[in-house]
């Protein structure tokens, strides 16, 4: 816990710097190079590495052999079909949504189905608009290069998210199926309207700061002058709205009715009449109610057993804040292997591009052989990625199942991910146990303090 130690250095012996000042010698080039042309192994990785890239020849045969798709405790009901977020960054919605449709589908007999990503998503912007449009009232007095008023403008309105915040939208806004809400050129590639809209939010937010300098010099009362300011901020936030509802679509209101009509798994015709907080409230939040839910980290830096909260990260102003209890791995761990006992999915969060191939669908350390190829020494600790922003939390996805060896404990994991049924085994990717514990960094329980709070651009503010 806490600060973790530095990587023991080489032995060495004190003698001068071919370069005193610390320029690159092209005398030293000489000789690294001298040293190279003479050593076999760096002769055939040039032969070799030159013409291909180092993922696909460096793949270590012996790990792809080793994991195998099989798991001896899976969740009994199975969903589908396996989802795809396609250009997106919405990878906690679909995680969120693969999680609730579980008892969906369950209670409605169902043989696939989709919850509608895009609505949650097109709610999520338009709170997160609205969120920065906030912070920048509230942060106005500080100066523009301040730390915190740089990194909330950095990005401001991330299509990616934490599990709290999907809570607070389907708290608030409910959920409707995907055919009532369906995809839309620009939720399935979203570059082009957060490009947009980051823009022009901006730009509000310059003119939030300008009108709230101009008010404070007429010496009003600051009540006046937080009303006067968020009036300004709903005119701004109209046009946002306008240009989400181009780009996406006008969605259902959360208490206006819709119908879906639909055929069960036996091909009886069914169909549900009401709301998008109705149809959360009937099918969705029992018996594992997300209000009722909290997030596990294993964070090493910091003290276990302790609740922390991430400074000025949300998406509903006023809403349920980000919130983890950090502990150790092996606890993390067991609560996984309880959940899919009891037919439970879980959601977590993690560093996905980390020695793991996509084509495959495996995410095992033991993947590339880098050290080997190399003649190199990776040996930074969790914590130690961590501090040196070499990892955080860019991924969401849900575990189904898990394998035990013959004492309990979980040697691999069946990941349902949200990147199509291309790769892996059909759309399910495989995690050793090793890999989730230097690279999970996060798993909701369905069963809180005062949090302590990290600040705003530390990496377990993340957003999958």
């Amino acid at each position: 816990m806490g600060s973790a130690s530095s990587p023991s250095p080489r032995p060495f012996a004190i003698q001068d710097a071919v370069s005193p000042d610390g320029s690159l010698s092209l005398s030293n080039v000489t000789d690294w190079e001298a040293d190279a042309a003479a050593d076999a192994k760096v002769e055939l990785a040039r032969t070799i590495l030159q013409h291909t890239n180092i993922r696909d020849a460096l793949v270590a045969r012996q790990a792809v052999i080793a994991d195998s798709h099989v798991f001896n405790h899976e969740i009994d009901f199975k969903t589908g079909p396996i989802t795809n977020q396609k250009s997106s960054g919405r990878c906690w919605l679909f995680a969120t949504t693969n999680v609730l449709r579980y008892e969906i589908m369950k209670k409605l007999k169902l043989k696939e189905f989709q919850l509608s990503q895009s609505y949650l998503f097109f709610w999520d912007k338009l709170n997160k608009s609205n969120y920065y449009l906030e912070l920048s009232i509230e942060l106005a007095d500080r100066p523009l290069d301040d730390r915190l008023v740089s990194h909330l403008s950095g990005d401001l309105i991330s299509d990616g998210g934490q599990w709290d915040m999907a809570v607070n939208l389907v708290e608030t806004y409910g959920l409707v199926p995907q055919d009532v809400f369906p995809e839309s050129t620009h939720s399935s590639l979203s570059g082009p309207l957060n490009t947009l809209l980051k823009t022009k939010l901006r730009e509000d937010a310059l003119i939030l700061r300008d009108l709230s300098n101009s008010l404070k010099e007429k010496s009003l009362a600051p009540a006046a002058i937080t009303s006067i300011l968020r009036a300004e901020k709903e005119h701004l936030m109209k046009e946002v709205y306008n240009i989400m509802t181009a780009t996406l679509g006008v969605p259902p209101l959360p208490g206006s009715k819709f119908v879906w009509d639909y055929y069960d798994s036996d091909g009886k015709p069914g169909q549900f009449n009401g709301t998008a907080t109705e149809f959360f409230e009937k099918y969705a939040s029992k018996p594992y109610a997300p209000k009722d839910s909290f997030s596990l980290v294993n964070d090493p830096r910091n003290e276990y057993s302790k609740l922390y909260t991430v400074d000025k990260l949300g998406n509903i102003w006023g809403g349920r804040p980000v919130m983890y209890v950090n502990t150790e791995i092996e606890n993390m761990k067991a609560t996984v292997i309880k959940m899919i006992k009891a037919g439970v999915p879980v959601f977590f969060g993690c560093d996905v591009g980390q020695f793991s191939d996509r084509v495959a669908g495996v995410m095992d350390p033991a993947l590339f052989k880098y050290e080997t190829a190399f003649d190199i020494k990776l040996g930074l600790t969790k914590a130690q990625r961590l501090q040196v922003n070499e990892s955080a939390m860019t991924h969401a996805m849900v575990i189904s199942g898990v394998h035990l060896d013959s004492d309990g404990k979980p040697l691999r994991y069946k990941v349902e991910n949200s990147w199509g049924d291309s790769g892996g085994n059909k759309g399910y990717y495989l995690m050793t146990d090793a890999w989730f514990e230097e690279f999970v960094y996060q798993v909701v329980v369905f069963d809180g303090g005062n949090p302590h709070v990290y600040p705003a651009w530390d990496p377990m503010g993340t957003l999958a």
